[in-house]
């Protein structure tokens, strides 16, 4: 196995990147500073239209947030990657879509970042364009739900250097990660200042 050290993606504030996986590599998501949200998508790079669901994970592992030993898979039922470890507290979303520009008008802040946006910025960085936008696996994100379906926004629980693994199943992946721009509720930290994050690429 290579160090991870030797191959680092730095993840800047309130923008999406899109990372290149293959069969058998890891990917290590990093929260640097404990307090950041990073909204996560996968694709299938031979078909952009099959990628990773939300809806489908839930189905698959019967359970509403995945945790260690859990499979992702994509809109087609297909594991795309393992979870192989989470350092964190285990808190995540996927219930919720990710900020759009139609969120920030409605909350009086029209032009503001987006990690909508950013997803298909990223995209369009490899020449991939889809017309619609996933649920993302938001990670780190601390969305608490009642017995009676209410939901409320929190910090995040996590800590810094907090990291979550996850092990590429299929041939070729693209990941985007946005780290979330949201400034306006303390769903990246009670300063509510976004900031970025590391991931590492581990080979087998």
């Amino acid at each position: 196995m290579k160090d991870m050290s030797e191959i680092v993606i730095d993840l800047p504030a309130r923008r999406g990147t899109a990372i290149a996986l293959r069969e058998g590599q890891t990917i290590r998501i990093v929260n640097i500073h404990g307090s950041q949200v990073l909204d996560c998508w996968a694709f299938n790079r031979d078909d952009p239209f099959c990628c990773m669901s939300m809806e489908h994970t839930r189905s698959y592992n019967s359970r509403i947030v995945p945790r260690v030993g859990d499979i992702l898979v994509d809109n087609r039922y297909k594991p795309m990657f393992e979870i192989v470890a989470d350092t964190s507290p285990g808190v995540h979303d996927t219930l919720m879509c990710s900020c759009s520009a139609g969120i920030y008008e409605r909350m009086g802040h029209p032009g503001h970042d987006n990690c909508e946006d950013n997803l298909h910025r990223a995209l369009a960085e490899v020449e991939i364009s889809i017309g619609f936008t996933p649920s993302p696996f938001n990670i780190f994100m601390n969305y608490p739900f009642s017995a009676d379906g209410e939901i409320t926004r929190e910090p995040p629980v996590s800590k810094p250097g907090d990291h979550v693994d996850w092990k590429c199943l299929i041939s070729e992946a693209l990941v985007i990660i946005s780290c979330c721009p949201q400034d306006l509720t303390p769903i990246n930290g009670i300063s509510m200042a976004p900031q970025g994050a590391r991931c590492f690429i581990i080979n087998q």
